[in-house]
């Protein structure tokens, strides 16, 4: 059931992202983070009410510390997914496992105090290698796939993939602490909201457009069920190789968001992009179980 579970969070979150596309037609960033956040977090409710899951915390500085990191994650993505291809911009967000790698090993570094009783830490360099190689995938993928007017929407694409690894060491620190995935979501929900509404008096608020204002429904629900979904993937998984195979299936979305960034937007990516796709989720998966083993 992880294994499903995980492949359908990857669906929806690459779902979402279609409507993001369409909504950032009508809206800016912050109105689709507000929108977001306030239809997430009224389905959140109910269904916390619903399982008889209480939403009072006793880590609200820790839930709060999360909703940051991941609303300012969230916002890069959505900017990106609005001026890049689909695909590209999914594909930089779920670098997140090379950036997890890449902290890990520099954290272990820069926390090594020399002394003899405390030996330099491994290098790791097959994780290393692995990273360089992540790398070089971002250089295969953005030179033919984005134009010269979209190098600023790479660039904060890829951002959004290393601060959505800090924000999911946060969620991996919340869930050690017993906290449950729907009191999780629904405060980073909440923070959303809160974000976007902040945001939004120094942005403005656009027209209303009518009928495509529908789209930022689908962008709230399909944003909870993915985070829902991928939550429960991982709780699920009980083993370490069932940890890694759900890990590694995340990078199903890359594929989702392929098919829609082709089949829906016509979007015409040239082979260099593709291989440095092909490079970026094998040096992925290559990371998350060379981590695991570390």
């Amino acid at each position: 059931m992880q294994v499903l579970w995980m492949v359908l969070a990857a669906f929806f979150f690459a779902t979402m992202g279609v409507s993001i596309k369409f909504a950032a037609e009508y809206f800016n960033t912050a109105e689709i983070i507000f929108y977001r956040g306030l239809i997430s977090m009224a389905l959140l409710w109910v269904l916390a009410r619903k399982q008889g899951v209480t939403l009072r915390t006793s880590l609200p500085g820790m839930h709060a510390w999360r909703s940051l990191v991941g609303v300012v994650s969230m916002a890069a993505w959505f900017y990106a997914i609005a001026k890049l291809p689909l695909a590209t911009a999914m594909t930089l967000n779920y670098m997140s496992s090379l950036w997890i790698a890449a902290f890990m090993v520099g954290g272990a570094l820069m926390a090594w105090r020399p002394s003899p009783a405390t030996p330099r830490p491994a290098l790791h360099m097959p994780v290393i290698v692995s990273l360089l190689v992540g790398f070089v995938g971002v250089v295969l993928m953005m030179r033919p796939s984005i134009g010269a007017d979209q190098g600023l929407a790479g660039i904060v694409g890829l951002m959004s993939g290393m601060i959505s690894a800090v924000a999911y060491m946060q969620v991996v620190a919340l869930s050690r602490l017993g906290e449950p995935e729907q009191r999780v979501v629904f405060y980073f929900s909440v923070g959303s909201a809160v974000a976007g509404a902040a945001a939004m008096l120094f942005i403005g608020v656009s027209d209303f457009p009518g009928w495509p204002a529908l789209w930022l429904i689908p962008v709230g629900i399909f944003a909870a069920g993915g985070q829902l979904c991928m939550t429960r993937a991982y709780a699920n998984a009980t083993t370490r190789r069932a940890t890694l195979v759900v890990a590694n299936l995340q990078y199903s979305g890359i594929a989702f968001g392929g098919a829609y960034s082709v089949l829906v937007f016509g979007d015409l990516i040239p082979p260099m992009g593709w291989l440095g796709m092909a490079l970026i989720v094998g040096s992925g998966i290559a990371a998350t179980v060379l981590r695991a083993r570390n």
